[in-house]
């Protein structure tokens, strides 16, 4: 589904640098500049996206409809059978529901050897269970940073159902952020730095902004692959 947007007045400051597929050098234009498809991240400063930029990575399109279909026909049994919950035990999400997956079909089995390849150092050490995140249309991740005793430097996800906002922000300096685009289908990575010294989160759908332009949130399924800690 080709996705739609509407321009909003952004609350943060404007971006200044963009980083395409894979980081490029900055606009030299002034004001925002307009979105474009292989946009995939924005950041508050230069310096922040040449320092950072490298142990963040965004692949739209990474899996095809067909393959979301797999994951889903596989996935949605036992979501099902599960109720959103508003309470997380550290309050870091609300309007999910979540499960945890050793063993998968061969097609999904695939499809996630497929992330383990391009996501992760050949011969490394990975978490057994992949974890399924569903949010509720109302849902959101709250900023947070995860514990080091449950998974490693990286983390890799698919963005199911809907486009959705992650938003990265420095612990120790708010001012310092990054924005990415996780369009339906694609694959985002985080290693080492932009995993441990930035907060990350969902965002909510009203509040659902790229660059100064809004992406309308559904319900959203990530389907994240992890190492374990080193």
């Amino acid at each position: 589904m080709k996705l739609l947007l509407t321009t909003l007045k952004h609350t943060r400051n404007p971006a200044v640098y963009l980083c395409r597929r894979r980081c490029s050098s900055p606009r030299s234009s002034g004001g925002l500049p307009s979105l474009q498809d292989d946009v995939m991240v924005v950041g508050s400063s230069p310096e922040l996206v040449q320092t950072v930029g490298s142990q963040v990575e965004v692949r739209p399109g990474f899996i095809t409809e067909e393959e979301e279909a797999v994951l889903l026909q596989e996935l949605e049994p036992e979501l099902r059978k599960k109720r959103y919950e508003f309470d997380h035990w550290d309050d870091a999400i609300h309007g999910y529901r979540e499960t945890e997956r050793l063993r998968w079909a061969p097609p999904c089995e695939e499809i996630l050897n497929r992330v383990r390849s391009v996501a992760f150092p050949r011969g490394s050490p990975l978490l057994g269970p992949v974890h399924v995140l569903d949010l509720d249309k109302a849902g959101y991740i709250k900023p947070h940073v995860d514990s080091v005793k449950f998974c490693g430097s990286t983390i890799a996800g698919l963005s199911l159902l809907s486009d959705s906002i992650m938003r990265l922000v420095k612990e120790n300096e708010p001012s310092e952020w990054l924005d990415l685009l996780l369009t339906r289908r694609s694959l985002y990575i985080l290693r080492d730095q932009a995993r441990y010294d930035f907060t990350h989160e969902v965002l909510k759908d009203e509040e659902s902004v790229f660059n100064g332009h809004r992406v309308p949130r559904q319900r959203r399924i990530s389907v994240i692959c992890r190492n374990l800690p080193g």
